[in-house]
């Protein structure tokens, strides 16, 4: 059976929120929820490839401590600036 777009959104939005750790839950969740409708294709591909990393290793992405892959170093860059300014506002 072929995934519908909304069908695959809605996926990649409940893997976002349900990651495993709550950390990376209130990362993921909100910037899926504001930002995964308005990706492009080729940015969809890349977030699922950022959805497929374990925790631990996008949390020291996140805080540097590790690079991530080159595919998903500029959407991860994007999603740290984003939890970031978030709890900025906090």
């Amino acid at each position: 059976m072929i995934e519908t777009p909304e069908a695959r959104l809605k996926r990649m939005k409940m893997r976002s929120w349900r990651r495993g750790t709550k950390e990376m839950d209130l990362v993921l969740g909100p910037w899926a929820d504001a930002h995964l409708d308005g990706l492009s294709a080729a940015e969809l591909e890349e977030y699922e490839v950022l959805l497929a990393e374990n925790d631990q290793d996008l949390m020291s992405f996140i805080f540097e401590q590790a690079q991530p892959a080159p595919l998903i170093a500029p959407l991860l860059a994007k999603i740290t600036t984003f939890a970031r300014d978030r709890l900025r506002k906090v």
